[in-house]
């Protein structure tokens, strides 16, 4: 015979899930401070588009590819 292990399966809670959550932040929480004041004004641009994208798709990183629809997202494109 096989020993019967007792388990028991709490449900699973997704604590992005803001939607339903009391205490929902106001804001996205950073893991550095902007530092975007000693960029130039074109860099500040790319930062706030690639911080959005983040915002948006709720990432911590994203891939070359997703950096490119950032830039993409301000006008840019290859000659």
């Amino acid at each position: 015979m096989s020993p019967t292990l007792e388990t028991s399966v709490e449900p699973f809670v997704d604590r992005r899930d803001y939607t339903q959550s009391v205490g929902a932040p106001h804001r996205e929480r950073r893991q550095f401070t902007n530092s975007h004041e000693e960029l130039s004004p074109e860099a500040r641009d790319l930062a706030h588009a690639i911080d959005s994208y983040k915002f948006l798709y709720r990432r911590r990183f994203i891939t070359y590819e997703e950096m490119l629809a950032a830039a993409k997202s301000l006008g840019y494109k290859r000659d």
